[in-house]
């Protein structure tokens, strides 16, 4: 696998719910604005995530979608924003930021990162967003994609374990350091080809 075969990615991915949408140099700005409000909205639930721990503002945002652009159009990663498929009753919320990082190329193997809106919580949304982008990750040529979550986020867990169905496959001592700037302890998901070679 190669950086390349990234960029065959689709810049709009449908599940039965919701649009996925791939940031680009024609939807950044607007991208950026959802994504802040819902950010700075969130923060009261982000405690786990170092970027998320004080409010920011619009340059910050148009910074943080130019970085998914320039990335994305590099290989480096893929990332997703999720919006509910708009109906004659719904607006088409937003559901949240999906994305697939860290690719290790020769193995072939990424990590899958998310951040989703507690407005639309407990409908199965970022389960479904999610799990769009693991079989993307698997449909483009991971053998391997795998989920880091701080092991005192027991929502986070159970979410990996029980919503995203991934194996638990130990806890890393020492891993990184915590939003609070401490050595803490990430425990590791991941979901696997069984054919791959």
């Amino acid at each position: 696998m190669q950086p390349s075969d990234l960029l065959s990615a689709p810049a709009l991915i449908q599940t039965p719910r919701l649009r996925l949408v791939l940031p680009s140099a024609d939807n950044a700005e607007a991208l950026a604005t959802v994504f802040l409000d819902s950010l700075n909205r969130s923060l009261p639930y982000l405690g786990f995530i170092a970027w998320a721990q004080s409010a920011h503002d619009a340059d910050w945002a148009a910074r943080f979608l130019q970085r998914d652009v320039e990335d994305i159009a590099r290989g480096d990663l893929l990332v997703y924003y999720a919006f509910e498929t708009a109906t004659a009753d719904g607006d088409g919320s937003y559901v949240g930021r999906v994305d697939l990082h860290s690719w290790d190329h020769a193995v072939p193997r990424c990590e899958v990162g998310y951040v989703g809106e507690p407005q639309v919580s407990g409908r199965g949304l970022m389960r479904e967003a999610v799990l769009a982008c693991i079989e993307l990750a698997l449909s483009l040529g991971a053998a391997r994609v795998q989920a880091l979550s701080e092991a005192g986020n027991l929502r986070a867990l159970r979410f990996a374990e029980q919503a995203l169905e991934l194996q638990r496959e130990g806890v890393l001592r020492h891993y990184e350091r915590d939003a609070q700037g401490r050595l803490g302890e990430q425990v590791m998901f991941a979901r696997v080809r069984e054919d791959a070679r």
